[in-house]
């Protein structure tokens, strides 16, 4: 699944192409795709709309269109392609934006999982789903003050809540690995029982991996891409995410692969005891 250092390279990719276009119609194949509004109040309203900026917040693609947004999460297979208005539809091509120039933007998603929002200006934070979205790891309000308050009362196991993305938004299994690895913190360890050193750690390396993994464009594992030809590299830099069995690059120990809460996590159980 594309986290947050994917989903900032295939916004910052969808700039280059597609910021100041007009949109001429938009074409959806799989209503399902839409979560909000319908699909006919969609088509109705973003006819001649232009794009001014494309953000992102956690994993959240958010195009401005003016008195509009486009919400797009690429969920597990979600992907951005170039393609003319006159080119077919492939399979698994569910929407396609066409722009008054010919250009036509396809979202493709074999699983299907994707979903759009396309909702009003000044209801924006207003609606789901950026409403229910914690702080970017950038936020100056994401202190161990602020931590240790959404903590104190999860037993659950810390990797599992690093996902939750009402607490921090973007974070997602590859990089929550890397951040307890560097943290220190075993992955099993309950959420509530972390102390404000552990909890700064946490911090300061959701930061530390974020940034590095986005400048070397995300992390390619299966088959995320970011465009036609364009992937991550950040794959080559991970320490202990799909290194079962390797030596750690610390200690020298095994790194070893469990389930947590049905997630695959992979941690050195000498240096995060």
């Amino acid at each position: 699944m594309p986290e947050l250092p994917e989903v900032e390279t295939v916004k910052n990719t969808l700039k280059k192409h597609i910021l100041g276009k007009e949109i001429k119609e938009i074409k959806v194949y799989y209503p399902k795709i839409i979560e909000y509004p319908s699909v006919k109040e969609l088509q109705a309203q973003i006819k001649n709309k232009k794009i001014i900026d494309i953000d992102r917040l956690g994993k959240w693609i958010i195009f401005n269109l003016g008195d509009y947004y486009l919400l797009s999460h690429l969920r597990m297979e979600g992907k951005y392609f170039y393609k003319t208005e006159n080119d077919p539809i492939l399979k698994h091509e569910h929407i396609s934006i066409i722009f008054k120039d010919g250009l036509d933007l396809r979202y493709k998603d074999t699983r299907k999982f994707g979903r759009m929002y396309f909702v009003k200006k000044d209801e924006l934070f207003q609606h789901t789903p950026l409403s229910k979205l914690g702080f970017e790891p950038w936020d100056d309000k994401l202190d161990i003050k602020y931590l240790k308050d959404k903590y104190k009362n999860k037993s659950l196991p810390i990797k599992t809540v690093l996902l939750d993305q009402s607490i921090i938004a973007g974070i997602g299994n590859i990089y929550a690995d890397e951040i307890l690895f560097l943290s220190k913190i075993n992955p099993h360890k309950e959420a509530k029982s972390l102390r404000n050193k552990e909890l700064n750690e946490i911090i300061v390396n959701t930061r530390k991996v974020l940034e590095e993994a986005i400048k070397e464009g995300g992390t390619t594992i299966r088959s995320y891409t970011s465009e036609e030809g364009v992937t991550g590299l950040f794959q080559n830099n991970l320490l202990v995410h799909k290194r079962e069995k390797e030596k750690c690059k610390v200690c020298g120990n095994l790194i070893i692969r469990e389930k947590i809460n049905t997630r695959s996590t992979y941690y050195c159980p000498k240096c995060q005891r």
